[in-house]
């Protein structure tokens, strides 16, 4: 994944050392070469590409055909009605103009 153009423009101030083997090291290099890179790209855009996948798969994932439909059963189901609920509900609304 390409880094975006506003992020790849910023000042670089943030430092993060490694410590790898002879032979990681040597991997690494290879493959910045391979692709055009300096090492230092070809790390971050490869950390950088492996966080957001992590984290993306924090946020999204994966039911059944049958857990999906009782997702959205749940979701229209309309909620238990409180006394909380009804006084709220009895108050004008702050984001509609008075008559």
């Amino acid at each position: 994944m390409a880094e975006p153009l506003a992020e790849s423009r910023q000042a670089r101030t943030s430092r993060i050392n490694l410590r790898a083997t002879r032979r990681q090291e040597e991997l690494l290099r290879r493959a910045a070469e391979a692709t055009d890179h300096t090492v230092t790209d070809f790390v971050l855009d490869s950390a950088v590409d492996r966080a957001e996948r992590v984290l993306a798969d924090l946020r999204w994932f994966t039911v059944t055909e049958e857990q999906y439909t009782e997702f959205l059963r749940l979701l229209d189901a309309p909620l238990p009605s409180t006394e909380k609920f009804d006084r709220l509900f009895s108050r004008p609304s702050p984001f509609t103009a008075p008559e």
